[in-house]
């Protein structure tokens, strides 16, 4: 096996439950980089959100790339975007018929900013602008332009996980035909546009740069990863803490990312 591109998740995968790459995980990493392998980030976080981390494992520059907004975009370390999904007004509006089925928060990501039309932020939304490096604009529903655009929608709550679950029950069949939706993690509710998804942009990543997909490792632990696990082609490997859907489809699954997962499959079939 010649392994050519390492596409890691971030949340619950690369970052152990302290929010940190272990050294042991850097390490191999950085191995592999030096080694010629691409180590790409693909998460739901946009670029902001994943700098900080690339810098760590001493990647950077127009010749490393992260796949953002699950999938909806693909850019260089150095924010040339190769590839761009975008939602519009209409996607907008149906955003805000769905929260009506529930009470939740809804933000929309750019490449540039989070943006609410909620004045009570729930904290999960802050967490996630916060974490991201990410400034978050509260306008009214009026301010927002016809021609207003965007990556990935958030659903999260106020009241919890309860509430995200009532949405996920609630969404019309329609949506699922639609749109994109994953749960990546209980209290929280991805939408994409309709073909968005992180096994779908790692697909065109590795065509862009000429890599035969049996060529590619993918490490992932929750429900927006599953696009990547489907590929019957890529080595796909599910972190010991992962969700029963990834594992039933992972080709080996590896220790939890607070015991180094990630180094331990890398260093068994790759260094």
């Amino acid at each position: 096996m010649a392994i050519k591109i390492i596409a890691v998740d971030l949340d619950g995968t690369l970052l152990s439950s302290g929010n940190l790459i272990l050294p042991e995980t850097e390490r191999v990493l950085r191995v592999a980089s030096e080694n010629g392998i691409k180590v790409v980030l693909a998460t739901g976080r946009p670029l902001s959100g994943t700098l900080p981390f690339t810098q760590q494992l001493g990647l950077s520059g127009d010749d490393q790339y992260a796949i953002v907004f699950n999938g909806a975009v693909v850019q260089s370390l150095s924010g040339r975007v190769l590839m761009s999904q975008e939602l519009d007004y209409q996607d907008f509006n149906n955003m805000l018929r769905f929260q009506r089925l529930s009470h939740v928060d809804v933000h929309f990501e750019t490449t540039k900013y989070f943006l609410t039309c909620d004045r009570d932020l729930s904290v999960q939304m802050q967490i996630n602008a916060a974490l991201t490096n990410n400034v978050l604009k509260v306008r009214e529903r009026k301010e927002i332009p016809q021609d207003f655009t965007f990556n990935k929608v958030g659903f999260t709550s106020v009241e919890g996980s309860d509430q995200v679950d009532k949405l996920w029950n609630s969404l019309p069949s329609w949506a699922f035909d639609s749109y994109d939706i994953v749960r990546s993690f209980d209290n929280i509710i991805e939408l994409n546009a309709l073909g968005a998804s992180k096994g779908n942009a790692l697909m065109d990543l590795a065509s862009r740069l000429k890599v035969n997909q049996k060529d590619v490792m993918v490490f992932g632990d929750q429900g927006n990863d599953l696009s990547m696990f489907e590929n019957p082609n890529f080595m796909k490997i599910a972190m010991g803490n992962a969700i029963s859907d990834i594992k039933e489809k992972a080709d080996y699954v590896t220790d939890d990312n607070d015991h180094n997962g990630i180094a331990k499959a890398i260093k068994k079939f790759v260094l």
